[in-house]
């Protein structure tokens, strides 16, 4: 679809009205879902990235000998990793999570904090059992990742299926695109990978990381199911152009905010800064909510990709109808983190940015 330069000049207008909304253009993870979908039962799909002018930029930098050898122990133990029989790659990476629980003592610290405030009734050994899953869960994705390669249309469902695709397929059939809210639960590196396997691939920002050799390698895999990078200082435009166009624009909502960014709303019974990104681009172009996030089913020995729907809360003043939006998607996310305690990030610091007056929540 191309575009007139009459709505190219609307994109840049709504664009600089959103760059001067809090939480909308800072700090936000995201992944943007484009509707095309590839021929049943295609073996392969090749990326197709389209970088802006800043990441053409990134690219260009020069690496230094540091980048460089960063850059061939982590391709060389993807490769090696994806180059295992997949039974074998989660056993190697399995040891690689215990060693990490044993030897990375800061995360430990954050994430039994986190325990003690989320579920301050449970005993030190129930936390210390749920965080050592957690690492375990980031084994399992690490695994997983490095054999993104060997992924495709006809075997992906032996890693993953979907739960509860129709909510996500009726707010698609609306035409005013999806948002698609999700967090940091499960293998969320897969969900935007497994929803473009299917069919759907997708856009998604992160932010740039200090190595460019890094950065393009982890984006090409993440890429591989037909998926576009989309550069964070260019959110506004793009995700105005997404919806625009029927497409879905999904956000990782579950991280710390600085105070300017965000808005203090309940998770697990304590003010944490959230995130208004959502609720602002909701109210303002009417687009349908879903929550989506993966879950590991171990009865069924592999993820669901779970879709549920979101109502939108009404409000007579604006900014009190975000703030109760933004309160509600939180509190869906709680709801799965308390019924999957293991999955979610705990050594993330999520309660970090304190309201005015407060004092650190952390002792470290």
């Amino acid at each position: 679809m191309r575009l007139t330069r009459p709505e190219l000049s609307e994109y840049s207008a709504e664009a600089s009205e959103w760059g001067r909304v809090s939480g909308v253009k800072k700090r936000l993870n995201l992944t943007v879902a484009a509707h095309p979908q590839f021929a049943p039962g295609s073996r392969s799909l090749t990326p197709t990235v389209s970088p802006s002018p800043s990441a053409e930029v990134w690219a260009a930098a020069t690496p230094t000998l540091r980048h460089r050898i960063e850059y061939f122990a982590v391709l060389g133990v993807l490769r090696f990793l994806g180059w295992l029989p997949a039974r074998l790659t989660r056993g190697v990476c399995a040891v690689l999570a215990v060693a990490s629980y044993g030897l990375w003592p800061r995360l430990r610290r954050v994430g039994l904090f986190n325990l003690s405030l989320a579920f301050p009734e449970w005993t030190e050994r129930e936390r210390r059992r749920v965080l050592f899953r957690t690492f375990q869960r980031f084994g399992r994705m690490l695994a997983d990742f490095a054999r993104f390669p060997k992924l495709n249309r006809a075997n992906i469902e032996r890693l993953i299926v979907y739960d509860g695709f129709e909510n996500y397929a009726r707010a698609r059939a609306q035409g005013k695109g999806v948002l698609f809210l999700t967090a940091h639960f499960g293998n969320w590196e897969l969900s935007s990978f497994a929803h473009g396997m299917y069919g759907y691939p997708l856009n998604f920002a992160v932010r740039q990381l200090d190595n460019p050799l890094l950065d393009r390698l982890i984006n090409h895999y993440r890429c591989l199911s037909g998926g576009k990078t989309i550069e964070k200082n260019d959110f506004a435009r793009q995700a105005l152009r997404a919806l625009k166009q029927g497409e879905a624009l999904g956000i990782l909502m579950d991280t710390n905010m600085l105070t300017s960014e965000g808005v203090f709303v309940d998770f697990f019974g304590r003010p944490a800064s959230t995130t208004t990104g959502p609720a602002r681009i909701a109210r303002k172009t009417g687009a349908p909510l879903v929550l989506g996030l993966v879950i590991w089913d171990s009865r069924l020995g592999k993820y669901r990709l779970r879709f549920d729907p979101v109502e939108w809360i009404k409000r007579d003043d604006p900014e009190d109808e975000i703030v109760a939006n933004t309160a509600n998607f939180t509190r869906l996310i709680e709801e799965y983190v308390r019924r999957y305690p293991d999955q979610w990030l705990w050594v993330h610091r999520r309660w970090k940015t304190r309201p005015p007056g407060e004092p650190p929540l952390y002792p470290f």
